[in-house]
């Protein structure tokens, strides 16, 4: 099924479709975060976000590895080395440029809030037992990501007037690229059918009220929400920067496919 061709037809190809969303969203979002690795603003940190970065990458293999084993592929890395950038299925906020210190927390903090309510309710939901699995499995790990992050906008927002200006700048820049994530289309809708994924825009509400209560803590503005928010990403139409990270991430696997650890 091309990424274009968005509903799929079978209770198996709806299976790996959600697990493809999920996972695209955590191999980019990953692979953003590990451009940090020997830059961090302090050792503790740097090493804080290699380990997320970690997390997000070993989400993103084992919900492919599945997938892969549904769809009778050799292993996992089909998905992240050897698909063009109108296959990914990342929402486009994943892919933006890592920017600076204060819009990567942003960003992670506002996926991971996302991701803390997403998973919650999948897990109340999904009636595979291998996906629900590792969903409880990676929820442990989400719910850390989001204190970490949380206690990081804190810090930023009620800062230095640097700081402050930072972290309003990212929160403002990235705003439009959050309407994404509460997006449904044929393929979740037939997923929710199935009982393998959840009507996300249920809990936006909580969402929102969750990044509100920790902006308004941190001293920060919360982004208007009447503003033109991007779209599209999850059927392949993505920022001119995917094809920029996914040119870096494949080159080698692409160039040397039988090349082995030795």
């Amino acid at each position: 099924m091309s990424t274009l061709d968005i509903k799929p037809e079978t209770k198996n190809k709806i299976l790996v479709e959600v697990m493809l969303r999920l996972a695209d969203d955590r191999l980019i979002h990953g692979h953003r975060l590990s451009e940090w690795t020997g830059h961090g603003p302090e050792l503790e940190e740097d090493l804080a976000l290699a380990n997320v970065a970690l997390d997000m990458i070993g989400h993103a293999a084992a919900l492919y590895s599945y997938a892969a084993e549904i769809e009778g592929k050799e292993d996992e890395d089909y998905y992240a080395y050897f698909r063009d950038d109108i296959d990914f299925k990342n929402v486009a906020m994943m892919e933006l440029p890592k920017g600076d210190f204060a819009f990567t927390i942003a960003r992670l903090f506002l996926f991971s809030a996302y991701s803390y309510h997403l998973y919650k309710d999948l897990i109340q939901t999904v009636e595979d037992e291998q996906l629900n699995g590792m969903l409880q499995k990676h929820f442990k790990e989400i719910k850390y990501h989001l204190r970490h992050s949380r206690e990081w906008v804190l810090r930023l927002g009620d800062g230095t007037e640097e700081s402050h200006k930072r972290i309003q700048n990212a929160f403002d820049e990235i705003w439009m690229y959050t309407g994404e994530l509460f997006d449904l289309d044929e393929a979740d809708q037939a997923a929710i059918e199935q009982r393998l994924f959840v009507d996300v825009t249920a809990f936006r509400n909580e969402w929102k009220s969750l990044v509100n209560e920790v902006l308004k803590e941190a001293t920060l503005n919360v982004p208007d929400d009447d503003q033109y928010m991007f779209s599209g990403a999850r059927q392949g139409r993505h920022t001119e920067y995917l094809g920029r990270l996914l040119a870096e991430m494949q080159f080698l696997r692409r160039s040397y496919p039988d090349a082995e650890w030795k």
